[in-house]
């Protein structure tokens, strides 16, 4: 094997001519001089057409390439310019980095496999990088993944969501495909506007082939889906309703809490003490399904019952809604239409304004029934991106972290250098 040829596959580079190469003692630095051959010279940085040539540029500059052993490398090349036709005055493309890149392509493939992988601060310490680095690089390795994979072929059922990623009420919208469980695509906001982004990509043909779409009942999402995939079935996701009666029930038993106190007949309540604290402590009894009571618990709901009946009523309409879910369809929408009717009756006002929310969306509730669609794959991609987001905390920009969650859940995860 001749030199150049090794020099080449220890650096990792292709159409590449390694002209010399040199070690700095001082610097504990390996310096290979190298340029493109002649098929790779002359081409747009960003196009890669073929283009005249501009001027020298900046001169000789350098590019951080894997370490070989202990010692740090790196590429030293001219960057002249080329005149290209649709970009003008560009630095000239170069086989071995992205265009505006100061890491080779093994250095970035590497450090992209890493943070899909390991932790943080491994990430930094093994290539001897900062972390805002490699969301620089992570974002450049998404962005050609992206651009040889089709994201949305094949989509048909589709699950949307949001989820916090900073503090402020700053949000992610996401959207995964049932089918595959993919992450195929996320966006910084929440609000009609950032979900049109995603069907504006998705393109009105492919909009027209959606036949299932599962959310948490938010108005913003059902309008835009509505407009832009009027064939689709809309699915309500049962988690969140049960969720909806949770809150309706909670707030029964805060208002029941704030009675025995004195908070409603006084001007300054006192101390939670007695049957007050008694219902202060009654949360998970109330929240928790009956089979998975303690005995204390169920103690605990035994003396709802007996102490504040209006509260109990509250607790089994939230059982009464839970149950529906667990029907067959034909029982489920009978049984959902006697709960609406009980639920108008009952003159609890968390209540009766849930029972309208639930006729708002009893053809999206009961198609989740039909079809048993929930948003169970969706939690389950958000509580990873969660986990994600703390990784990614001292990112510059959210495109750092969209990056990574693409990167580790959207069916392409990135491989180390020279392997298949």
């Amino acid at each position: 094997m001749q030199n150049a040829t090794l020099w080449r596959a220890l650096l990792g580079v292709e159409k590449t001519v390694v002209e010399d190469v040199e070690f700095d003692e001082d610097g504990e630095l390996l310096v290979a001089h190298v340029r493109p051959r002649k098929r790779a010279r002359g081409r747009c940085g960003r196009c890669g057409r073929r283009s005249p040539g501009y001027d020298a540029g900046e001169g000789r500059r350098r590019w951080r390439a894997l370490d070989l052993g202990t010692i740090q490398a790196v590429l030293e090349a001219d960057a002249p310019r080329v005149n290209c036709a649709e970009h003008g005055p560009t630095v000239a493309a170069v086989p071995w980095a992205r265009h505006a890149a100061g890491h080779s392509y093994a250095f970035d493939e590497q450090v992209a496999w890493l943070a899909t992988q390991c932790s943080k601060s491994a990430v930094t310490e093994l290539m001897r990088i900062a972390w805002r680095t490699v969301g620089a690089i992570i974002t450049r390795v998404w962005a050609d993944v992206e651009a040889l994979h089709d994201q949305f072929a094949g989509l048909r059922r589709i699950g949307i969501d949001e989820i916090s990623y900073k503090r402020g009420h700053r949000y992610l919208t996401v959207v995964v495909d049932h089918d595959s469980g993919r992450l195929v695509w996320a966006m910084p906001g929440r609000d009609k506007a950032t979900l049109a982004k995603f069907f504006d990509a998705l393109g009105v043909k492919r909009c027209a082939q959606i036949t299932h779409v599962s959310a948490d009942g938010a108005d913003w999402i059902s309008n835009v889906v509505a407009e832009r995939c009027p064939n689709a079935v809309r699915c309500a996701d049962p988690f969140h309703v049960v969720k909806w009666a949770t809150e309706a029930l909670d707030e029964v038993r805060r208002q029941a809490w704030n009675e025995a106190r004195g908070a409603v007949t006084r001007r300054r309540a006192g101390r939670a003490s007695g049957h007050a604290k008694a219902l202060k402590h009654a949360r998970y009894a109330l929240w928790k399904n009956p089979q998975n009571l303690t005995t204390r618990q169920q103690a605990k709901l035994a003396w709802v019952a007996k102490t504040n009946p209006r509260l109990h009523r509250a607790y089994l309409l939230k059982e009464g809604l839970r149950l529906v879910f667990q029907l067959p369809h034909d029982e489920a929408v009978e049984a959902l239409e006697v709960w609406i009717g009980w639920a108008r009756r009952c003159r609890i006002g968390a209540f009766v304004e849930l029972q309208r929310r639930i006729v708002q969306h009893r053809g999206s509730i009961l198609a989740a029934i039909e079809h048993g669609l929930s948003n169970g794959r969706i939690e389950s991609v958000n509580t990873k991106i969660r986990l994600i987001t703390r990784m990614a905390f001292g990112f510059k920009s959210p495109d750092a972290l969209i990056a990574l969650a693409m990167l580790n859940l959207g069916g392409h995860r990135p491989v180390l250098p020279g392997r298949k």
